[in-house]
């Protein structure tokens, strides 16, 4: 009997239901496609630069843990909430209150084991689909990886058959705690706020307190090493909780309290309508905000990893091409790409000097590194010392008695700019004028230099370039080439394992954040239905209601999208040990991020509004 009126129950809250197994199969889904790379110790190890990483994950491991701990529970909350009337009413007609408790149990049960069997086929589907994207978009191999992962599967289902054994306990405990009267009229009931009075100033203080410390511990990482990592995780997680708890509610009291402001238009409705539910929106915007700063995060990372390849790539090399002699095939593949600057250099060899002509070098001088003490700067500049006929390298023998060298400017220049693989390039350099080089018996050639404003876009001819060079120089090496294109796969090979990471996990952070606000907003729409249904009656438009929804919902989205986008923007401190620059073109993750949240933040609207503010049917 108990069973059966489960299901009747189940079927007469069936789009909420729908709502609620949404939530709970994406925190499922998320978790599981977390911890196929958090578990997978041969991946990890295969593909990632940083030597912790694995302590990373763990870490990570924990604080999805722990927000994932926060949603379950909150959504078991409001599967109690969905049914609380219809409990009373049952005890008001006799049924005992441990049956009710074992019928909440059941339901609780019943909708985890459907969730989490859901969850890990849509958390292995949606590992095998992005993971497969990234794959092809990012030109890359995942040695390794596994979209479907025994070891995931079992964390994942231990994790959350415990989380909801607990939540079912805890949901029918709960029940036998709450009277017949409030059951019957629970859903009349504005949610109270918990921190109030001076409490409200501590508890802000503390939570502010935690938020520095969490900061301070991303910003000092280099020194805190993996106990940075720990310290930032609990202290920001726990501040960003409380902040919302004791600062959101006291922010919406604010604006209730400015008068100019609450009577314009429909605001004292607005404002109204967020205080009604302040409790369950502190913990789910908190919980939102922590998952914004995961997503955004990993992407952010991911992409200052990306970046990064360009950036360590031009520290060792100035030319996106250096070509010794350029053949037909090879001046085809040159012709086709749009240069920023080249240059071509005349040379001659003998046995003794490697010889650049004077007048070549004067008309179009070589790039060389603006240096900043012992290390460069990457940023570049035209050489522009004087320049001598008959100066030599440095380390020459003949320095003993030529008194003139070749400036260290235009010693770095030159061989920036000279194919090392190539021996008739190991010799000290010397300076001649024209008419010396036409005089000179020995081997002529020419340099060709190229750099491009986008070296990643012509990848494709850099590699045929290469390959055209063992072709050329049959006693040459792949190994021995070191061009730019060999350095730049270099790295790039190196950090993929992380871009790969850090964009598949962006994207499931992303994906869980969008279902915990869309949960919490759809929701609730079912009981808003009768304040907007009463503001119509009495002759509100509906140009008006709308206004507020937009309104409502912006202010629901906002304050979570700039506390996760501050713990984004302070934790970036975290690569500055790695990389060489992690905020270069930290916008273009934020311009991405903020697009898919206006997106986002429109459908909801939309989907809210066909809830409460169905169309009128006039006949």
């Amino acid at each position: 009997m108990i069973f059966k009126l489960s299901i009747i129950g189940l079927k007469s809250k069936l789009k909420d239901y729908i709502i609620l197994l949404v939530g709970l199969v994406m925190s499922i889904a998320i978790f599981y496609m977390f911890q196929t790379l958090a578990l997978n110790k041969a991946f990890l190890e295969a593909n990632a630069t940083i030597k912790s990483i694995g302590y990373v994950f763990q870490t990570g491991s924990v604080l999805l843990a722990m927000i994932t701990f926060f949603y379950v529970f909150y959504a078991n909350s409001f599967l109690l909430s969905l049914r609380q009337k219809e409990f009373g009413m049952y005890m008001t007609l006799g049924a005992k209150r441990n049956k009710i408790s074992l019928l909440v149990f059941m339901e609780t049960a019943l909708i985890g084991a459907a969730s989490l069997v859901i969850g890990i086929i849509v958390g292995s589907g949606l590992a095998q689909g992005i993971g497969k994207l990234l794959m092809e978009q990012l030109d890359f191999t995942a040695h390794g990886y596994q979209a479907l992962y025994i070891p995931s599967m079992t964390v994942t289902c231990i994790f959350f058959c415990l989380l909801f054994l607990l939540s079912a306990v805890m949901n029918s405990i709960k029940l036998s705690r709450i009277s017949i009267l409030q059951l019957v009229h629970g859903d009349t009931y504005a949610d109270s706020i918990i921190i109030k009075g001076k409490m409200t100033g501590i508890v802000a203080l503390f939570s502010l307190i935690l938020l520095g410390i969490g900061y301070a511990s991303m910003v000092y990482m280099d020194q805190l090493k993996e106990s940075g990592i720990m310290i930032a995780m609990l202290s920001t997680t726990a501040g960003t909780y409380l902040v919302f708890e004791a600062l959101f509610p006291l922010f919406v009291k604010k604006l209730k309290e400015n008068k100019s402001l609450n009577e314009r238009g429909l605001n004292a409705f607005t404002l109204a309508q967020l205080n009604f539910r302040i409790n369950g929106l502190t913990k789910v915007l908190a919980t939102v905000a922590m998952l914004i700063a995961l997503g955004a995060g990993a992407i952010s990372g991911g992409m200052a990893f990306k970046n990064n390849v360009m950036k360590s790539t031009d520290h060792f090399q100035i030319y996106d091409t250096v070509i010794n002699n350029p053949t037909t095939k090879e001046m085809e593949v040159l012709d086709s790409i749009s240069f920023k600057e080249k240059g071509e250099y005349r040379y001659k060899a003998d046995d003794h000097f490697f010889y650049y002509v004077k007048e070549d070098l004067e008309k179009n001088p070589p790039f060389t590194y603006v240096w900043n003490g012992e290390e460069n700067t990457d940023k570049l500049k035209r050489v522009s010392e004087t320049l001598s006929v008959g100066s030599v390298s440095a380390y020459s023998q003949e320095n003993k008695q030529n008194t003139k060298i070749i400036p260290d400017e235009w010693e770095d220049a030159l061989r920036n700019m000279q194919p090392i693989y190539i021996d008739v390039f190991n010799k000290p350099i010397k300076i001649i004028d024209l008419k010396m080089y036409q005089e000179i018996q020995g081997i002529a050639g020419i340099i060709f230099t190229g750099k491009t404003d986008d070296f990643v876009r012509y990848t494709k001819e850099w590699k045929k370039l290469d390959e055209w060079q063992l072709t050329k120089y049959k006693d040459v090496k792949a190994d021995e080439i070191l061009s730019k294109y060999k350095i730049y796969y270099g790295f790039y090979s190196v950090a993929s394992g992380i871009v790969f990471m850090g964009f598949f996990l962006g994207f499931a952070f992303l994906a869980m954040m969008a279902s915990c606000l869309m949960f919490k907003i759809l929701s609730e729409a079912t009981t808003d239905m009768t304040r907007y249904k009463m503001l119509r009656k009495i002759g509100v438009r509906r140009e008006l209601l709308s206004k507020s929804i937009y309104k409502e919902l912006f202010i629901v989205f906002l304050v979570p999208a700039i506390i996760g986008m501050s713990h984004v923007l302070i934790g970036m401190n975290i690569f500055g040990f790695i990389l060489h620059d992690p905020y270069y073109r930290i916008w273009l993750p934020i311009v991405i991020f903020l697009i898919v949240y206006i997106v986002y933040y429109l459908i909801t609207v939309h989907l809210y509004k066909r809830i409460v503010l169905p169309k009128i049917v006039e006949y």
